[in-house]
């Protein structure tokens, strides 16, 4: 008897199949009766789709081409004109359908069809004002490496968007997708794990692209290397070392270092040290100074400070800083060579000696006497003056 009262209570599922000539006979009734209705619902509907066309056709007018400096109005633009036509077509035909009190079936219908319309145009949208800004973050860099990392940002956004509209579309249809999340969750998990060290490095290449601490073709030094970039890779980085060889270096390990750009600088400081000998004059030594002054400021240079720093073992040391204006246009190492031969010039005409490092050695006798570094020589006595011999 329980068996029975438990099968009793079970639900009854109607598996027949639908009958169409009743689903016919329910949409022709529906007309007659509210024909009038559905008229003025496809009018309105048509209204609605071409003022959407309307709008599309503006977002094409605004939208900005690859490459271009793109601004806010030419991104939002470009997301316009992405607009679908069946999306459009949903979105009159959700507006109205209402109205024209269709029957159940086609009310639901209208609103699913308008659901996945709706979830993959947002989609679409988001998509094309995400690759927008990145575009116009990234306008003035038009090297390969961006070309590379722009196609893979699109990948990678077309699927995250999609795979997020997909399950949304799935979950308004009443399927679990709980455990679909949960797959690609591990999923992911896993294949970064397994890249971990690629993904590193693309994402360093990423930030280098949209951070830009250095642009391909600038000099920049980091550890004890002075290269320029000569290619910025979606892996690694090439460079050109000032001695000629090319280096490679991985992204993730060249952003963990100190950079230094020289590409950028407004002016670069020069640093002279210069010895004199302790013989020198002092009125000449006080005067060196306002010398190097005019000598820097003569090359056209900024003259920062001079002075003496130290005495050394065999020198006088003083210390030149300057600065050479726009290293671009005034080459650094040619200005650091007139200025250098300048100082040269300048001293030897004031008869000041450069140093160099020079040593005397003192030989004491055992009683403390100092021995000259040179033998003792007898005087020489001329046999042709008065009282003088011949020696023996």
């Amino acid at each position: 008897m329980a068996a029975k009262k438990d099968t009793a209570t079970l639900p009854q599922i109607d598996v027949r199949p639908p009958n169409l000539a009743e689903m016919w006979q329910s949409t022709v009734h529906w007309f007659s009766l509210h024909y009038l209705q559905i008229l003025i619902a496809i009018g309105a509907a048509v209204a609605i789709y071409s003022l959407l066309t309307a709008l599309r056709s503006v977002g094409g007018r605004l939208k900005g081409h690859p490459g271009d400096t793109l601004g806010l109005a030419n991104v939002a633009g470009r997301a316009f004109a992405r607009t679908t036509h069946f999306f459009m077509a949903m979105v009159a035909a959700r507006l109205v359908v209402s109205y024209a009190r269709p029957p159940e079936m086609v009310l639901k219908t209208v609103v699913f069809l308008f659901t996945i319309a709706a979830v993959f145009q947002c989609a679409i949208w988001a998509r094309e004002i995400i690759l927008g800004l990145v575009e116009r973050r990234t306008s003035a860099d038009e090297s390969q490496s961006l070309a590379n990392a722009m196609g893979l940002i699109r990948v990678l956004v077309t699927f995250a968007l999609f795979a997020i509209a997909l399950i949304v579309v799935l979950d308004n249809l009443g399927v679990n997708v709980t455990g679909l999340v949960a797959g690609l969750g591990i999923g992911g998990i896993a294949i970064g794990l397994a890249a971990q060290g690629i993904f590193s490095d693309l994402f360093a290449a990423l930030s280098i692209i949209f951070d830009k601490p250095f642009r391909q073709g600038e000099v920049i030094t980091y550890d004890q290397t002075t290269a320029r970039v000569e290619r910025i890779g979606l892996k690694s980085t090439h460079l050109r070392a000032m001695s000629g060889e090319k280096k490679v270096i991985s992204n993730a390990n060249l952003l963990q270092k100190e950079i230094t750009s020289l590409q950028t600088l407004a002016q670069r400081r020069v640093t002279f040290a210069i010895g004199i000998i302790y013989q020198t004059p002092e009125d000449k030594a006080d005067a060196i100074p306002a010398m190097l002054k005019e000598i820097v400021e003569a090359e056209g240079h900024i003259f920062v400070n001079a002075g003496l720093v130290s005495f050394g073992a065999s020198s006088l040391d003083y210390q030149l800083n300057f600065d050479v204006p726009d290293p671009d246009t005034h080459d650094y190492f040619l200005s650091r060579h007139r200025v250098g031969l300048a100082i040269w010039k300048r001293f030897n005409a004031e008869g000041i000696e450069f140093a160099y490092p020079t040593q005397t050695s003192f030989t004491a006798a055992p009683d403390g006497r100092a021995i000259m570094p040179y033998p003792e020589v007898q005087p020489v006595v001329r046999v042709d003056q008065p009282g003088g011999s011949a020696p023996a």
